[in-house]
């Protein structure tokens, strides 16, 4: 091989702006089938890949920020920028995470890192379900294995059909049977098509129901009857915002200024007159220039409690979090019954009937 031209390759790594040159070759024997190709040099790939404007370090480190820490894209575009000196813009940095997760993806499915990975595992627990991510669009068929937590593969099917589900249980199986190993079980949802799939292709294999589904169509019942338990409470508990705005209207007009009331003029002979002297003496506290020390303004701490509540009850009602185990309709009607039992303390010791715990 003898160099025949060179090649420059402009690219960001951690150690700064980097600048590689390649020496492309070319075989001069006349005989060789080779004849007429050029070749760049191995070591390229060891820097970079070609006709990328990242090293290999950049690269991995914004797979690793990514899918690792969950940093967005602007928090690594501003990360590099700030940290490393390397300007990207977030179309590059998309399209990098693009090629990130493609390799892993072809890592994950290579033969013999799958070997390795499951050569201390006796047997295979599958599970396959369904991610639909919005309702009309394809939805996403996902098939993982549970002893490694390892998803296999993931295929979207624009329709349930059994014979398009067929094809992802027949898949599974031959993925089984290249690790040689026995599927003890497979898991899903019981859709149909996924039970009379896996009974003809898996002839044998146990087909376990998913726990959560289960759990989840067991308490359908008490979800609903929970659903409509909000929906009443929701109804008796009304006025928040009245209260507020009766507060807030009591704030604005204690501290807004009192209007000037006009002079009214004299009637007769009778008013008293003002000597000059006597208006310009200094105003005494008790008079009208100075108001009295006890006429101080006070913060209003009781529209403060009462907003603190009506805030409270508000977070309540809109809160929707909870599982089957525990509905949202019961922590509703828990907290309520906590505001309800404060109320009552507050009130009972301002009476003097509670006595205070200090």
């Amino acid at each position: 091989m003898h160099v025949c031209d060179h090649r420059s390759h402009h690219l960001w790594t951690f150690q700064g702006a980097t600048q590689v040159i390649n020496r492309l070759v070319r075989c001069p024997d006349p005989s060789c089938e080779s004849r007429g190709r050029t070749f760049s040099p191995e070591a390229e790939l060891s820097i970079s890949m070609p006709r990328w404007c990242l090293g290999w370090d950049v690269f991995c480190w914004l797979g690793q920020r990514r899918f690792s820490r969950h940093w967005s894209v602007p928090q690594l575009r501003l990360e590099l920028h700030d940290t490393h000196r390397i300007r990207l813009s977030d179309d590059a940095i998309e399209t990098y995470i693009g090629r990130y997760q493609t390799m892993l993806a072809a890592r994950q499915h290579d033969p013999a890192e799958l070997a390795e990975a499951y050569r201390d595992i006796g047997s295979l627990v599958l599970t396959i379900d369904g991610l639909q991510p919005e309702k009309g669009h394809e939805t996403l068929y996902v098939v993982r294995e549970l002893m490694r937590k390892r998803v296999w593969f993931a295929e979207p099917l624009l329709s349930s059909a059994t014979q398009e589900v067929r094809r992802l249980i027949i898949l599974a199986r031959q993925w089984a049977a290249h690790l040689d190993k026995p599927v003890r079980a497979w898991m899903s949802d019981k859709q149909d098509a996924f039970v009379t799939a896996i009974a003809e292709e898996c002839v044998g294999v146990p087909h376990r129901y998913c726990q959560n589904h289960f759990l989840r169509d067991v308490a359908q019942p008490v979800v609903d009857m929970d659903s409509q338990a909000k929906v009443k409470m929701r109804r008796k508990v009304r006025g928040l915002r009245a209260l507020e705005r009766r507060v807030l209207a009591d704030r604005r007009q204690a501290t807004a200024p009192d209007p000037t009331r006009p002079q009214d003029s004299p009637k007769g002979d009778d008013t008293p007159c003002l000597d000059p002297s006597e208006v310009a003496a200094p105003c005494t506290p008790g008079g009208l220039g100075l108001a009295p020390p006890g006429n101080a303004p006070v913060e209003d701490e009781a529209g403060e409690v009462v907003l603190g509540y009506c805030a409270a009850v508000r977070g309540i009602l809109n809160d929707s979090q909870g599982g089957p185990l525990r509905p949202p309709g019961l922590r509703m009607s828990e907290a309520l019954q906590d505001v309800r039992d404060s109320l009552t303390r507050n009130l009972q010791a301002q009476k003097g009937g509670l006595q205070s715990r200090y």
